[in-house]
């Protein structure tokens, strides 16, 4: 039997429990004919090697789609032209998180500021922003981190926007082009951009927060780079929300919050992000519709076979 083929281009693939969960997320689905494929390429790769992974999506008669983690900014500046159809938020952001294919034609899309934002409500409440002017510090400018701030700016949150938003990272080229994108939004919300050559420089940002505020690791490390965007000194504010963006790797940005359990740190890795993320790109691939049945059925197979 032929199967259905959808690609999962990263950097460690197979260290993802995806290729655990998915099985058992296709028999909810009652797909039975479908496969994961994994595609392995190193940070910031060449752009004939984008150009060369989508021209194979494109050429595979049995490839239904992709989703795409760390490759999701570059990719897409390789191979925009390549798509047939490019939705709003993969255009405003200038990222692809999710590819999916009808017949040789291929579509584009952003779905991470979808998927953070039900992942921060699974764990905020609806007034959080507005009962504790908390400020939000994203600690990194790729394209989780402009996912997350898009969905913060959206207006989808009762509460409004956060009393701040900082965006920190090591690269000029990045907050600049992040600055771009949030260029109309600077009137009406305060959003700050912030060179953090160091860590150090990081955590001085973080000392500076507010109680309650939300602090993210939308870096990578901890993943498949080791580490944390923090020194070991690093101090958290009062009743913080310290979410990092990865569910597995070292996650030592956790681990540094975990120390300071005595300020009353709320604390959560990326797996709820990591669940929503597949499941809205798998509705989009595979053209199905989830209900909240089946959601609560996927999330419940995803606990039980994470670790399988």
């Amino acid at each position: 039997m032929t199967l259905k083929t959808l690609y999962f281009i990263g950097v460690t693939t197979q260290k993802s429990a995806i290729f655990n969960i998915f099985p058992h997320w296709m028999k909810v689905f009652g797909i039975e004919d479908a496969r994961i494929c994994g595609i392995d390429l190193p940070v910031h790769s060449s752009a004939d090697t984008y150009r060369d992974v989508v021209k194979q999506i494109k050429n595979d008669d049995d490839a239904v789609g992709a989703l795409i983690t760390t490759h999701k900014i570059d990719l897409y500046k390789a191979a925009y032209d390549m798509f047939e159809k490019i939705d709003e938020n993969a255009l405003l952001l200038g990222e692809v998180s999710c590819i999916s294919k009808r017949r040789d034609k291929l579509f584009a899309f952003a779905k991470d500021p979808v998927a953070s934002g039900m992942a921060l409500n699974a764990f905020i409440n609806d007034d959080h922003f507005l009962n504790t002017g908390a400020e939000v510090l994203i600690l990194g400018a790729g394209g989780s981190a402009l996912a997350i701030t898009t969905y913060l700016l959206s207006g989808a949150r009762y509460d409004g926007f956060p009393s701040k938003i900082i965006i920190a990272n090591r690269s000029l080229e990045r907050l600049n082009e992040a600055r771009k994108v949030f260029f109309k939004y600077l009137k009406d919300a305060n959003i700050v951009f912030e060179i953090v050559p160091d860590k150090e420089t990081s955590d001085k940002l973080l000392e500076q927060l507010t109680p309650f505020s939300i602090v993210i690791n939308a870096t990578g490390l901890g993943k498949d780079r080791q580490g944390s965007p923090l020194t070991e000194n690093a101090v958290f504010p009062e009743n913080a929300y310290v979410w990092d963006f990865n569910y597995r790797g070292d996650l030592l940005f956790l681990r540094q919050a975990y120390l300071q359990q005595d300020k009353h740190i709320h604390i959560e890795d990326g797996w709820i992000y990591f669940v929503h993320n597949w499941l809205i790109c798998l509705e989009e691939v595979f053209n199905i519709i989830i209900t909240s049945d089946m959601y609560d059925a996927c999330f419940e197979s995803a606990v039980a076979h994470r670790q399988s």
